[in-house]
């Protein structure tokens, strides 16, 4: 019989407690709901909580890099649920991936280990199943710089309710300022 602690594998260390609640959760949707074969053999690597305005709390769950698509294939009903059980604190998958540093040695590092692949990267999961659609960089006099994000409109109904925790989360895994936002239609006269 498989065990809640199997839901969480770490690297180093012992896990916190937000992660294990996070596994138990994971565990029991696995043992009770119709996407059961699709869980078992997911897991999740770390879990993290981020700060939103006015008090609230967003659930980062990063998952390891493999088991990225097999979390795709149930993240709607998965986010869903796990909403639920953390009394509506968003939820956001995310993928561990890692950084490395410029090599001495004359050897290339890997594009997809740079910092701007990483942090694009983030960006996809972090709005997954939503596409970007448009991002500008815009550049203040006073040197400080605002990422804006468009999402795809078809799924603005689903998302709009997500856009502020998209920044949050952004701005505390890659530092960098954000505003998510759908284009607006322009109409002929």
């Amino acid at each position: 019989m498989s065990t809640a602690s199997e839901k969480i594998i770490k690297k180093s260390g012992e896990p916190t407690e937000l992660e294990n609640q996070v596994a138990q959760a994971l565990f029991d949707l696995s043992q009770n709901t119709e996407f059961k074969a699709d869980l078992k053999n997911l897991h999740i690597s770390s879990a993290k909580q981020v700060d939103l305005n006015g008090g609230r709390k967003a659930l980062v769950l990063f998952v390891p890099y493999k088991l990225l698509k097999g979390f795709h294939k149930v993240q709607l009903q998965l986010v869903r649920e796990l909403e639920k059980k953390f009394s509506g604190q968003h939820v956001v998958i995310i993928a561990q991936r890692q950084l490395m540093k410029n090599s001495t040695a004359g050897q290339r590092r890997p594009y997809n280990r740079t910092v701007t692949s990483v942090h694009e990267q983030i960006l996809d999961d972090l709005v997954y199943p939503t596409e970007i659609v448009g991002k500008r960089l815009r550049v203040r006099t006073d040197g400080s710089k605002l990422l804006k994000v468009l999402l795809d409109r078809k799924d603005q109904n689903n998302t709009e309710y997500k856009l502020e925790t998209y920044a949050a989360v952004y701005k505390k895994l890659t530092g960098k300022k954000s505003v998510f936002e759908f284009p607006v239609v322009q109409r002929e006269n």
